[in-house]
């Protein structure tokens, strides 16, 4: 195996690593969105139970405030 070949072997070599980190990083970022996502979606859920409750509270009060 000549000089070239090795310079063309750690070339290739090298693009791969290169191409590998670029799509492990495109994987990060959108695992990061995704979770980014979760957490909004969490909140709404969150603040939609809350809001519920409240209702359910508020019904209960004016219910026992006729009674």
């Amino acid at each position: 195996m000549g000089m070239s070949d090795q310079f063309r072997d750690k070339a290739q070599e090298l693009q791969q690593r290169a191409k590998d980190a670029m799509n492990q990083q495109k994987d990060a970022q959108q695992d990061d969105e995704e979770g980014q996502q979760g957490q909004q979606q969490g909140s709404m859920t969150q603040r939609a139970k809350r809001a519920g409750r409240q209702v359910i509270d508020e019904t209960k009060r004016q219910r026992d405030q006729q009674d």
